[in-house]
């Protein structure tokens, strides 16, 4: 089991927040399926502080909801941008979003809204570093709710939860 999850883990990727520069920078930013989500600016960069929850890719088109492990993989053999809501509950949406395979994060339509994309290495090391590395970056960067141990400030507004590997 162990091995299973770390193959999905590495090839499938589930990008929460997604990242614009100042020039499209503003209290909230809508997506294709009409969802708003809260921004903070952090470091020159401004970030959604809340998970996308996206069904379409930005000119519209559906992205292959999977509802089940096989699904999710036969999606992932055929190449095929594919999500899935956390722990399969679609209660968890509002406060997750959805879950997306690397299939639906690097199609060409689009994942993110209009001027977004969604962050890289570097964007991540940035915003670790800023906030002096990431022990405590992730302090600050935590939600203040939903993470197991303490010290968790969320100073930042950046509002990160803890979430896990697809479970469809």
């Amino acid at each position: 089991m162990l091995y299973y999850r770390l193959f999905v883990s590495a090839f499938f990727l589930a990008f929460l927040f997604l990242v614009s520069l100042p020039a499209t920078a503003r209290a909230t930013v809508r997506d294709v399926d009409g969802n708003v989500y809260r921004t903070v600016a952090i470091n020159g960069l401004v970030w959604m502080a809340e998970n996308l929850d996206v069904s379409r890719y930005r000119n519209g088109d559906p992205i292959y909801h999977a509802r089940s492990m096989a699904e999710w993989m036969q999606a992932a053999r055929d190449k095929q941008g594919a999500w899935c809501y956390y722990e399969n509950n679609s209660g968890s949406g509002p406060v997750y979003g959805k879950l997306y395979n690397w299939y639906a994060v690097n199609d060409p339509r689009g994942l993110a809204p209009e001027g977004w994309r969604v962050p890289g290495d570097r964007d991540w090391e940035s915003l670790a570093n800023f906030f002096g590395g990431k022990v405590s970056a992730a302090l600050q960067l935590k939600a203040m709710s939903g993470w197991s141990g303490g010290g968790a400030t969320n100073s930042s507004g950046f509002s990160a939860l803890p979430g896990g590997l697809p479970s469809v």
